[in-house]
């Protein structure tokens, strides 16, 4: 059974809200930019979306917690960003192809395998032509099997390419020197991909 995001929210349990931007994509912007318009996946309180808005007009946030979203909209505003409160896999509220990038982080590795397919055809869907996606994923780095516990869902570095090659390229990878203190060297990897 999926995870109720909301009723976590409206809990207060959410391990996962550190209470800032993830020190990865703050680390990958010191020497990168993003241009255009953008969008942040599982946005939560919308640290990320603030973060990026300080280099970008145009950052749109989204989540499937009406509670988090009713949060990231108490936050005074950096620019022009925007939140809004649905699910990436049934209802998004704006047209197809109209985003330059796309940003998350361990969003894939919140959700159940069988929507991981689905996952990388809606990201396809809302990008524009050679488009670039932005991720910090969980890294399974031991020989045991992937973790079937979660969320997380720590995947194999081998795994995630498996997913997004048929349709993207890496334009960068990296493991983040800067994480959450709860996060040791090499439990996350960044990828920058682009649509080919």
């Amino acid at each position: 059974m999926s995870k109720n995001w909301e009723l976590a929210y409206l809990n207060n349990n959410t391990p996962w809200d550190k209470g800032k931007p993830s020190p990865g994509i703050r680390e990958w912007l010191t020497r990168n930019r993003l241009l255009g318009k953008g969008l942040v996946l599982g946005c939560g309180y919308g640290y990320d979306v603030r973060l990026l808005a300080q280099y970008n007009k145009s950052v749109v946030g989204i989540d499937i917690s009406m509670t988090a979203i009713r949060a990231a909209n108490s936050f005074e505003k950096v620019s022009n960003e925007i939140y809004h409160n649905c699910d990436f896999f049934s209802n998004l509220p704006f047209e197809e192809h109209q985003f330059d990038w796309v940003v998350e982080h361990t969003f894939f590795c919140a959700i159940e395998k069988p929507l991981r397919n689905l996952y990388v055809l809606n990201l396809i869907r809302n990008l524009k032509p050679k488009g670039r996606f932005l991720a910090i994923f969980f890294l399974k780095t031991s020989t045991n099997s992937e973790s079937e516990e979660g969320p997380p869902y720590k995947i194999k570095r081998e795994n995630i390419i498996s997913y997004f090659d048929p349709y993207f390229e890496v334009l960068d990878t990296c493991i983040p020197t800067k994480s959450y203190n709860c996060r040791p060297y090499g439990s996350e990897i960044i990828y920058y991909f682009q649509l080919k």
